[in-house]
């Protein structure tokens, strides 16, 4: 995309409640897999957007809550959310990039990755963040992972191109025992978790998007790209969807 575009894409998604699909219910569920944490846990939230999951963790602990995202804007709102909900002192919010994670002398607890982890990619992620985990942390991240083989041709070409190194849950799973973690347990997403809070909203958004940007031709080419990943889903849910995996680390 050109800054145009770039431009374009952050208004479609600007103040949308989540920026992938995600429930306060699937947080509390993959939360609940992890057993003997300590007391008042550190946990690292990377990719946070626009931060509803760093705000059900808030209230699932009593440590502390590192979230980092590399998009300015959604670092500045959720920075004034912690202010006006009194979470100064659990929640710190920094603006970093995954690729280039420096946290000299901390050892987190737990890192959780919701929605996130394709922006470097599963297997990336997993080698690249296990240096900051404890021995025996956690980590929980929702990957988009194929269902069903065989999709469907457009379905195929959408992902091939969004993201080629997308993996079935035994790609995945293998992915994990190979970057030596242990698997913890593993879950999909509902389907009211794309649309109740993301594609419901972001629908809406584009419908007022076409309406604005009808006669022009680059904005309306990121617009349409939106909306037909939303016809995808809708056509296609049973092929594809988000795993939420747990996974432990267990050796240094």
């Amino acid at each position: 995309m050109n800054d145009k575009q770039t431009e374009i894409f952050f208004q479609i998604h600007q103040s949308l409640p989540r920026e992938g699909p995600g429930s306060s219910e699937s947080t509390k569920n993959a939360f609940l897999k992890m057993i003997d944490l300590p007391q008042n846990p550190n946990i690292l939230d990377i990719g946070c957007g626009p931060g509803i999951q760093t705000f059900d963790l808030a209230s699932l602990i009593n440590g502390k809550i590192t979230a980092i995202d590399n998009h300015p804007v959604y670092v500045d709102e959720l920075k004034q959310k912690v202010f006006h909900k009194g979470l100064s002192d659990q929640i710190e919010v920094i603006n970093a990039d995954m690729f280039a994670l420096d946290f000299l002398n901390t050892n987190f607890d737990i890192i959780w990755v919701e929605g996130a982890i394709y922006i470097i990619g599963f297997e990336n992620g997993l080698k690249q963040w296990r240096p900051l985990l404890k021995l025996e942390g956690y980590l929980a991240a929702s990957e988009i992972t194929w269902l069903k083989p065989y999709p469907p041709d457009e379905l195929k070409e959408f992902w091939n191109t969004g993201y080629p190194a997308m993996q079935n849950i035994e790609g995945n799973l293998q992915i994990i025992q190979n970057c030596k973690y242990k698997i913890i347990d593993y879950f999909v997403l509902p389907e009211s978790s794309w649309w109740n809070d993301y594609y419901n909203p972001l629908e809406k958004r584009l419908q007022i998007m076409q309406k604005h940007y009808h006669d022009d031709a680059e904005a309306l080419e990121v617009v349409n790209m939106a909306q037909f990943e939303i016809d995808l889903y809708r056509k296609y849910f049973d092929y594809y969807g988000y795993i939420f995996y747990i996974v432990q680390k267990l050796s240094n």
